[in-house]
């Protein structure tokens, strides 16, 4: 049921509203700001009405005007319709230009009220559904991957698309790329997103176990199997089966995993039945597949069955402006974490982020922010402190053309500003030597949102 807050000191007029809204309403009473106040924070209404004239200074407006901005505060998205007297409308108005959604007079006609009470809850729904809506798409599963650069865009937009599809999905890219985020993002985004998420390292478990992780086995298959255990292709069932490193995975199982891709089927270690599956697999490696298939090391049908789909993810060195914006996130991140008072890095260490090739991507990116956030002694990170060279401050680009080394150097210094502090538009605008409204013309240009960065504005 809607809650309405009714402010208002005057007895009668408290039990006049009362009984003419509780039909369709919970109503709840306050006579003073402190009263206001316990039930703002205990019910949370979406409507309020509220008299102008409250005690202490119940002849005139003052305290009213401060219980506004206190519920404008404490409650910016409730709405408040003021209730004042016949010759107060320039109050009343004045009320509307501090937030108010609407005023009536008093005495009240009963039907008009309700009407604007009504309309008042109605805005209230429409906007606390949109205000879901777009908290639902702001925490989307690709908003763990941190994409300013057009290769990564093209990368979550192929996500995007591939997502709901049922296919077996490979995913290439160097070590500390992020591959695991983004078969992730490919379970989220699809219709098993409510099953299971099953992730197995095939490098980082012996080749004589590995058997028996993926299928499972019976009682008594081997020298301690003392009760039967499904696998994690078994435990996957209706949801997404990430087989990670599936470059490294031994050729004594490829038949046996291609076996599973082609029938859907498993058999346990010790066991002769035949388990019907269904699962979504998404594979992933650092490793050049088809160089190894023409070392006879990995076979060819297993690669045509886990590649339907290929996704490439680009080293962290091949994307313009992300390095920047990625330390970012993990300052915050790590200064929140540790407790420590760093706000922001120099200019020399974003310059040096930007020009270091990261051999180690995103990992070795968040490993080097993480130790400087323990040993920086000052409020800024410096490049020392990322065991990173300095250098000039000059961008490198390699455009084709004039219009495209101007956009390029637009971008970074843009990506640079941004990251350096924290998403703050003001500061962001005053580095840069133009105007908010420019600021905000760029970065819709280029696609690059503040949020993204960090709010600081």
């Amino acid at each position: 049921m809607n809650k309405l807050l009714i402010i208002e000191d005057d007895l009668g007029l408290q039990k006049q509203l009362k009984w003419a809204l509780a039909d369709d309403l919970k109503v709840l009473i306050a006579g003073n700001r402190n009263e206001a106040m316990k039930q703002l924070e205990v019910h949370m209404p979406s409507v309020v009405t509220l008299d102008l004239g409250l005690p202490p200074d119940a002849a005139g407006v003052t305290e009213g005007f401060e219980v506004l901005n206190v519920i404008r505060e404490v409650a910016p998205n409730t709405k408040v319709i003021m209730l004042t007297s016949n010759d107060d409308k320039e109050n009343a108005l004045r009320a509307i230009k501090l937030g108010a959604y609407d005023y009536c007079q008093k005495p009240f006609d009963e039907n008009a009220l309700k009407l604007i009470i009504q309309r008042a809850f109605n805005l209230y729904a429409l906007e606390e559904e949109n205000r879901k809506l777009s908290k639902n798409s702001r925490v989307s599963p690709l908003d763990g991957v941190i994409a300013t650069s057009t290769q990564m865009m093209n990368v979550c937009k192929m996500v995007e698309r591939v997502a709901p599809a049922d296919v077996t999905t490979l995913v290439l890219g160097e070590s500390g790329t992020g591959k695991e985020l983004i078969a992730r993002a490919l379970h989220q985004l699809s219709e098993r997103a409510k099953q299971r998420f099953v992730a197995i390292n095939c490098a980082a478990i012996p080749e004589n176990l590995l058997e028996s992780e993926l299928f499972g086995y019976e009682k008594g298959a081997f020298t301690g199997a003392v009760k039967q255990t499904i696998g994690k292709i078994e435990h996957a069932n209706q949801g997404t089966l990430f087989l990670d490193e599936i470059g490294d995975l031994p050729q004594s199982l490829q038949a046996k995993l291609l076996r599973f891709l082609q029938e859907r089927t498993v058999e346990r270690l010790g066991g002769r039945a035949e388990i019907p599956v269904d699962v979504r697999v998404v594979c992933a490696t650092h490793q050049d597949l088809k160089l190894k298939m023409d070392q006879g090391a990995f076979r060819k049908d297993l690669y045509y069955r886990v590649s339907e789909v290929v996704i490439d993810i680009p080293a962290l060195r091949e994307r313009p402006g992300d390095a920047a914006v990625i330390a970012r996130v993990f300052l915050d991140r790590y200064a929140a974490k540790m407790k420590r008072p760093i706000k922001c890095f120099t200019k020399e260490a974003i310059s040096a982020i930007e020009r270091y090739e990261w051999p180690g991507n995103i990992r070795e990116l968040e490993n080097k922010i993480k130790r400087a956030v323990i040993l920086e002694d000052g409020d800024a990170i410096s490049a020392e402190a990322l065991e990173l060279e300095a250098g000039n401050d000059l961008l490198e680009v390699e455009p084709a053309n004039l219009k495209q080394a101007k956009e390029a150097l637009e971008k970074q210094l843009l990506v640079r500003a941004l990251s350096q502090f924290g998403g703050n538009i003001s500061q962001a605008a005053g580095e840069l030597g133009v105007s908010r409204p420019t600021l905000y013309t760029m970065m819709k240009k280029y696609s690059i949102e503040s949020s993204v960065i960090k709010s600081g504005d």
